[in-house]
């Protein structure tokens, strides 16, 4: 399956469709059971097809010596609804542990997909520019530009303005603050490259927001 960001330590990443998900030989390895007999009791969970299809999405890994094996890419219902059947204290930690994880992924999903929407260009860039993108890679910027043009962060001008949470701010603001929050969203994306000091690049950006408003 396509990761859009990378398994971690734990075998969870995000697919192509940004869904967290969890690799089944990670799930194996944490609960300290065979790969077959997780395989197995994916396969006789009781639940419906439409359920297991979602959440339980086959692929595949190579071997020791290099054989194509089955495996899952599971969802957090999916880990969830797995996991229940594991008993004790050690299962219990990692069950634990796993949704933790998973909260924490969902949440960089949400950024990410806030950043994509607002900031197209910059997303693209940061993750070419970090192997590993952290979800404060990309708020950062975000919050940066934001607060330079509107005087405080999206989540700030969503809570003032009384917007839902992960609706777009775009259609609240100007025509002029669209257009600078754009043309600054240009200029970072060279300056992630040139100036990876956060502090060097919001200098650059706040003189050239300045040039700007001259003009």
């Amino acid at each position: 399956m396509k990761e859009l960001i990378p398994k971690d330590e734990w075998g969870v990443f995000v697919d192509s469709k940004d869904i967290a998900r969890v690799d089944s030989l990670f799930v194996a390895k944490a609960f300290d059971k065979a790969h077959n007999t997780v395989l197995r009791d994916i396969r006789e969970l009781d639940c419906s097809d439409e359920f297991r299809l979602y959440n339980f999405v086959q692929s595949s890994y190579k071997n020791e010596q290099g054989k194509k094996q089955p495996c899952y890419c599971i969802t957090r219902d999916g880990f969830v609804f797995l996991a229940m059947g594991y008993r004790g204290k050690k299962a219990a930690q990692f069950k634990e542990l796993y949704i933790k994880r998973f909260n924490e992924m969902e949440n960089f999903i949400h950024t990410l997909v806030a950043t994509r929407k607002e900031f197209p260009l910059l997303s693209e860039n940061i993750k070419l520019l970090h192997e590993n993108p952290k979800p404060y890679h990309f708020s950062n910027e975000c919050d940066m530009i934001n607060r330079l043009v509107i005087g405080m962060t999206a989540k700030k001008f969503r809570e003032v303005h009384g917007i839902p949470r992960g609706e777009s701010i775009r259609p609240h603001l100007t025509a002029e603050q669209i257009d600078l929050i754009e043309k600054l969203q240009k200029a970072d994306v060279g300056l992630l490259i040139a100036f990876p000091d956060y502090e060097q690049r919001k200098r650059h950006l706040q003189w050239y927001m300045m040039q700007l408003k001259t003009k």
